[in-house]
């Protein structure tokens, strides 16, 4: 199970500052409904017909039971009792009001949550197995890769303000549990024939009003390359992706529409660049993180055997 380091919690108490300071400026007219649009989306809050909703990340789709009863409490008190689990691991409030959600915010801070880019173009919440960690067939366990893109993706000065929302979602075991091929990134965890660890990458899937699945863009990408491979994809949509019609602005139709040759061609071009550099992910690092998800101490059954 992840846990907050240092600049996660500091980071999560700034933005949720910042954003308290938004609500009340809009609270007073001091700002238009217009204007808090961009930054409330960025904050995970809609305003819908008859009032504003809260989504709220759950990673990778892991909650502890201090997070749940946090959740449960914050239906009671701010909302109507209940919430709405989506397809892609986040919780959504539809009845707070708009001078509690910061005070949500903070509350949710305290369990180790927040609302960060559930919502506007951005790179949304990933996604992962919801056996992933626990599953006797993982090539490897996906949570601490999800866990360095959520890491790689927060407040990207780069894709803050993307053509469209952008997801991503992988596999750490054979059989796909994690729907990759119908997100705008998916990442099936496989091996080369030296045993290495790798990704296969596919691109451009979705579904909406113009359902589509994705397509094999690489075969294998080097565990530690992998965020170098992302950034790439991301900037090539980033750059040619459509801002003028929001129904053909996802990466689905660039590559429908370009042919996935030619967007390969662009995403190999940058990589080639970026291959090697600061975006290669070190050993330590993924140790580290890779100790955040460390298993409980699990009784032995053997003592239990006749």
């Amino acid at each position: 199970m992840y846990r907050y380091d240092e600049f996660d919690a500091a980071f999560v108490r700034a933005r949720t500052g910042q954003f308290a300071n938004q609500v009340e400026r809009r609270l007073k007219g001091e700002i238009s409904e217009e204007q808090f649009r961009p930054l409330r989306l960025m904050n995970g809050l809609y305003l819908q017909l008859h009032a504003y909703m809260l989504r709220i990340a759950v990673p990778y789709g892991t909650l502890r039971s201090q997070q749940m009863r946090k959740l449960a409490h914050i239906a009671r008190t701010y909302d109507r009792g209940y919430g709405h689990f989506t397809t892609r691991q986040n919780i959504q409030f539809n009845w707070p009001r708009l001078k509690d959600v910061p005070v949500i915010l903070g509350e949710l801070g305290s369990v180790e949550m927040h609302s960060i880019q559930t919502s506007g173009n951005c790179i949304r919440n990933v996604t992962t197995d919801q056996f992933a960690g626990a599953a006797h067939d993982e090539i490897i366990d996906p949570r601490p890769v999800g866990e360095i893109i959520r890491q790689w993706s927060s407040l990207h000065p780069e894709f803050s303000y993307l053509p469209r929302k952008f997801k991503i979602a992988l596999n750490g075991a054979p059989h796909d549990r994690a729907a990759i091929r119908f997100h705008d990134i998916g990442l099936q965890a496989t091996t080369n024939g030296d045993g290495a660890i790798g990704w296969e990458v596919w691109v451009g899937g979705g579904l909406g009003r113009t359902p589509m699945v994705a397509k094999l863009i690489n075969g294998f990408v080097p565990h530690e390359h992998l965020l170098a491979y992302l950034e790439s994809i991301v900037r090539v949509y980033n750059r040619y992706g459509r801002r003028d019609n929001k129904f053909k602005a996802r990466i689905k139709i660039l590559v429908h529409e370009e042919g996935l040759e030619t967007i390969k061609g662009q995403v190999e071009a940058e990589f080639a660049e970026m291959r090697g550099g600061e975006l290669t992910l070190p050993q330590e690092e993924l140790d580290r993180i890779g100790a955040y998800f460390a298993p409980p101490e699990f009784l032995s059954l053997a003592r239990y055997a006749d």
